[in-house]
């Protein structure tokens, strides 16, 4: 089959765009011939190497955390889905590989594609849409009438980040480009911050949650927005030794995490705060919560642009450009 690879960890070199064999059928998978893949910004982190320690992989490694597509072939213990059946799927750390023409999955984290969105859609949605759910309803317990801040909410995780919130019932203030200011209002943003001209310190106060997804000075902000007892989930770091316990991490890794995040977690402690990070997990049954959210319309896919299946090199490069509103789609025919 024919799969975009890296046979080594680089920040300059390209994918190579290749032949590799069919992914191996386990009794617990099902087969998916990928229609179509959303790139995230995970994507080239992990192609640059900065997740070696934490979630060393075999090289050459194909890419890609989202796939949209139909089942070809079923394991002998799956009992969940069919030959025929379009699905979607994020799947587990160790398995990626959705820059490819099949990958093979467990049932248990794939969902049945939603059935009144595309191929493409549906590829956009899943690694997002787990990290919202993990860590909106999951890590922070947002609740109706409470207030969440959402960095960078024209982006592919705040773009779904705000449309949840709003679907719990929380007032959602969010950081964006003027441009993008009227994407994140038609998504459900109450409070729209241009970055560019304006600092949320000084307009945000007393809020429930923060979704942080921006750098170290940001965290250091964000922290001071926040009531006491509130919580902040950051998907962009520093890691916490939850994490390292999460991912069974050798001691040296657990000191590491342990030390990287000393400082935030001193300063949550003493502002009464509670700071968690998340880097979200497949979960087929989590899927299937959002694929009811999605038909009921509560929920909709933010589509930048669709890039054929050949072009994943440029496409991952105009994610790092980080200009993409919403998510950023590969298809193949």
């Amino acid at each position: 089959m024919k799969a975009f690879v890296i046979n080594r960890y680089s920040k300059k070199d390209p994918l190579h765009l290749g032949e590799m064999p069919r992914p191996e059928l386990r009794d617990d998978d099902v087969l998916i011939e990928v229609r179509a893949a959303s790139l995230n910004v995970l994507d080239s982190k992990i192609k640059s190497g900065e997740f070696k320690l934490t979630i060393p992989y075999r090289m050459p490694l194909v890419l890609g955390h989202d796939v949209a597509g139909i089942v070809t072939q079923v394991g002998s213990r799956v009992r969940q889905f069919k030959v025929g059946d379009e699905v979607y799927s994020r799947p587990p750390d160790r398995r990626i590989g959705t820059f490819a023409e099949f990958i093979a999955v467990n049932e248990n984290n794939v969902a049945l594609k939603p059935k009144n969105v595309t191929m493409e859609d549906a590829a956009s949605i899943p690694l997002v849409g787990l990290t919202v759910w993990q860590a909106l309803v999951e890590r922070a317990n947002l609740k109706n009438g409470q207030k969440v801040f959402i960095q960078a909410g024209s982006g592919g995780v705040g773009s779904l980040a705000i449309q949840l919130a709003k679907h719990i019932g929380a007032t959602v203030a969010t950081t964006t480009s003027s441009a993008n200011a009227d994407l994140v209002k038609s998504l459900g943003a109450d409070l729209v911050i241009d970055y560019k001209k304006d600092d949320f310190e000084k307009i945000l106060q007393n809020y429930d949650v923060v979704l942080h997804s921006q750098d170290a000075a940001t965290l250091d902000k964000s922290l001071r927005v926040l009531k006491p007892g509130g919580t902040l989930v950051s998907i962009s770091g520093p890691p916490d030794p939850a994490f390292a316990r999460e991912i069974g991490a050798p001691w040296l890794v657990k000191l590491i995490v342990r030390l990287l995040s000393s400082g935030v977690r001193r300063k949550a402690a003493r502002l009464d705060l509670k700071y968690s990070f998340l880097f979200m997990r497949a979960d087929g049954q989590q899927l299937r919560t959002i694929t009811q959210l999605v038909e009921t319309g509560a929920l909709r896919a933010v589509i930048d642009r669709i890039f054929p299946f050949e072009s994943t090199n440029e496409a991952l490069t105009y994610i790092e450009s980080g200009r993409a509103k919403g998510k950023v789609v590969v298809t193949i025919k």
